[in-house]
């Protein structure tokens, strides 16, 4: 309604300010138009009077007419409120007459319709009465009297009473939007904006008797909310019944998905938000946690052909049950951990007994890298899946075919495949690459059980790498052992930046060496690395050695020179770790031949030799046989040297492909009996190990229950190798042989 000011002098006259009947009668006109014919607008000059009337009447000191009470007894008002409410009582009369004999879309217009031009009539009654609710609404409450309102409260309490619940009564109202509701399930399209009118009205019919401002969803909840949860749960119970039983499961997923967002919609469209939650509980109830064995069924399928949107699809409606996505977990981790040792045996069967590094790697990668991407993809990244993904990780990674059941397996190839990576070679590849795959490596080295392997195998090829110059690159050398630090701590790299600061100290010693004038062979370029032996992973050698002529002089004179620099030091020569170059002189083409110390004195010897016996030579190198056949069997293999009988003789015919030969190859019973080497050196720093951890603790908890000395060991060492609880005790019981520990009194487990 609109109040509109028209000027000149007021047309009617105002009625006595202590006469109910007179004033009611005014007021009861301007209510009227209010109430009935809002559209046609009011003066303001009209709602002025109207408003004067009802505040003179209720400042007034007394009253007459009918009703008449006593001047001073109390506060005006209570006979204008009860001519209110039987108006407003009287007017619902003929509402619900309009409304009875109509249903379903007819009825709910008109509802709507007069309930918009009801409660906007009642907003300004309640304001024209502003004085009387202030005044004596307000000290009738304050008096107990909580069965008064104010005058709007008042209004909706009368449309409750004489509208909705006489409707509610005959089921109509209500039925009528469930039906619409069920329609628009169908895919009728309805008028949502009834829908709302109407549930809003539900909404404010919930009055707090004792505070008029506060929500109450009395009404809302239990005439509208209960039955259409109800109807819901049979509606979806039968249709998705019925849709699985003629539709794929990925079919029904879409479904169900389009159905939750539907509801959703739902409540946002015409529905009070508190109706979300317990909508949405019993869509998931029907919808998913009454098939989700269903879809638990099917996942496998969906893994095993790569389905990533379906996944998804699974995932998203899975998650959102209590325990929806355990079996998926399960399932996942054990599909993981099968593909991963499938992978690794199909692209390793062709392997030889030597397995390549790279490819082995690899081979963990493709399938880690695989199913992180449906992890991110399919699973949102979650948490549980990607436990999942490390547990499979860390079965398959560590036991597979290419393993056995070996601990050291994994560690020693994933070693020698970062070996390749930081070593020169003919690759080419730039930093960034060689970074990338740095990269990729230490994901396979957080699943690695026994890192104590990684480090011992490592540090070997490391300090091969620098005392043969094969470093590619020392920034990556350091980047490597950072990423590694990072992970495992200070302490599991200490000696590996050790190496690195004694190959730095080498190098100022042998140039201090040429600075002395000392080395009396200028035409021996010499070069020798002083290495801490409790730092190198490094053994002496196993055989007697008597070095070349060639060579004896210059060995003098630096450990003459040494001997200087240091005292009360003793140099401990590793002849089968020293590499030499040698120069060709016999052929037509100039060769140099890249050679261990061992085999550079076998063909010196050839200088005053034309043929040569296994015996001669060994008596001349005083090598012991096994180690001098390794040293002769790849210069044969390479036809650099003629074997004839037990003879040996320098090929003068020899051609190579390249000016620079490599000779110095292991062989493969060297490889073996280095792994065994690593492997035992392994078992008794474990035990070490294992003693000192269970003396730190003891020694910080003074008494410990034997399974909590137990857990607290596995949970200490568990970032280097996986200790096993027979090794434990093992080392307990040695720990009070020896003293260090002791068993309470009358207690067995302490």
């Amino acid at each position: 309604m609109s109040i509109a000011s028209a000027g000149g002098k007021m047309g009617a006259t105002l009625p006595a300010s202590n006469d109910i009947d007179e004033t009611w009668k005014f007021l009861e006109g301007g209510i009227d138009v209010m109430m009935t014919r809002l559209t046609e607008g009011m003066s303001y000059e009209r709602y002025m009077q109207l408003y004067t009337a009802a505040y003179n009447y209720c400042i007034s000191s007394g009253m007459g007419g009918t009703s008449g009470i006593a001047a001073g007894a109390h506060l005006v008002g209570g006979e204008l409120y009860t001519r209110v409410a039987t108006y407003f009582e009287r007017h619902l009369q003929g509402i619900l007459q309009r409304m009875s004999s109509l249903s379903h879309e007819d009825l709910l217009q008109l509802y709507s319709q007069e309930w918009d031009r009801y409660t906007s009539g009642a907003n300004f009654v309640h304001r024209m009465l502003i004085y009387l609710n202030r005044h004596w609404v307000k000290h009738e409450r304050e008096e107990g009297r909580t069965d008064i309102h104010t005058v709007y409260t008042l209004a909706l309490d009368q449309w409750k009473k004489h509208v909705f619940m006489p409707l509610q009564r005959e089921e109509k109202v209500i039925e009528a939007v469930l039906h619409q509701i069920e329609l628009q399930r169908n895919g009728k399209v309805i008028q949502s904006s009834l829908l709302k009118s109407v549930l809003d009205s539900c909404v404010s019919l919930g009055i707090d008797e004792t505070d008029a401002t506060r929500l109450n969803l009395d009404v809302y909840q239990s005439e509208f909310q209960q039955p259409f949860l109800q109807s819901t749960e049979a509606y979806y119970q039968a249709e998705s019944q019925s849709f699985l039983a003629s539709n794929s499961v990925t079919d029904y997923m879409k479904k169900a998905q389009t159905r939750l967002e539907e509801e959703e919609n739902r409540v946002e469209l015409y529905m009070h938000a508190s109706s979300y939650d317990a909508l949405m509980d019993v869509c998931r109830t029907e919808l998913i946690t009454n098939h989700a064995q269903t879809m638990w069924d099917r996942f496998g399928y969906l893994l095993e052909n790569e389905m990533k949107d379906d996944l998804a699809r699974m995932y998203a409606l899975l998650s959102q049950i209590p325990g929806g996505l355990d079996p998926l977990r399960e399932q996942f981790e054990a599909y993981v951990k099968r593909t991963g040792l499938e992978t690794v045996s199909r692209d390793m069967e062709e392997s030889s007994d030597v397995v390549d590094p790279s490819k082995y790697v690899h081979s963990l990668l493709r399938v880690y890298n695989h199913n992180m991407a449906t992890v991110t993809s399919s699973f949102q990244s979650e948490a549980g899946f990607l436990a999942a993904l490390d547990k499979a990780c860390r079965s398959f990674m560590n036991i597979n075919q290419v393993t056995g059941t070996s601990a050291s397996r994994s560690p020693e190839l994933l070693a020698k495949f970062i070996d390749g990576l930081l070593k020169k070679n003919t690759r080419g590849e730039d930093e960034q690459s060689v970074e990338e795959s740095l990269d990729k490596a230490m994901i396979v080295f957080k699943y690695i059980e026994d890192r104590d392997y990684f480090q011992k195998f490592y540090a070997k090829f490391l300090s091969r790498r620098l005392v043969s110059f094969s470093s590619a690159s020392i920034d990556a050398e350091e980047s490597m052992i950072s990423r590694l630090k990072e992970i495992c701590g200070f302490e599991y790299t200490s000696k590996l930046q050790r190496m690195f600061t004694e190959a730095g100290l080498s190098k100022e010693l042998n140039d201090r060496f040429q600075e002395s004038g000392m080395q009396s062979n200028k035409d021996l370029n010499f070069y020798s690395f002083v290495l801490t032996s409790g730092v190198w992973p490094l053994q002496p050698p196993s055989s007697e050695f008597t070095m070349p002529d060639e060579l004896q002089s210059t060995h003098d004179e630096f450990v003459k020179f040494y001997n200087t620099q240091h005292t009360h030091r003793q140099l401990t020569w590793l002849w089968h770790l020293s590499t030499n170059e040698i120069h060709t002189t016999y052929l037509p083409r100039k060769y140099i031949f890249s050679t261990s110390t061992y085999q550079t004195a076998i063909l010196l010897l050839f200088n005053t030799h034309s043929v040569l016996t296994f015996d001669e030579i060994a008596e001349a190198t005083r090598l012991e046989k096994s180690v001098l056949n390794a040293a002769l069997l790849p210069m044969v293999k390479l036809k650099v040297l003629h074997l004839l009988d037990d003879s040996y003789s320098l090929n003068k015919d020899f051609k190579g492909k390249k000016v620079r030969m490599n000779l110095n190859i292991p062989v493969r019973a060297e490889q073996k009996s280095e792994s065994a080497e690593v492997a035992k050196t392994v078992h008794e720093d474990r035990k070490v190990l294992l003693q000192a951890t269970i003396v730190r603790i003891m020694k910080a908890r003074k008494t410990l229950k034997h399974n909590l000395l137990l857990t607290e060991v596995i949970s200490q060492l568990q970032a280097r190798f996986q200790p096993k609880v027979p090794d434990i005790k093992k080392a307990i019981d040695t720990l009070i042989e020896k003293e260090f520990l002791q068993r309470v009194e009358d207690e067995k487990d302490i």
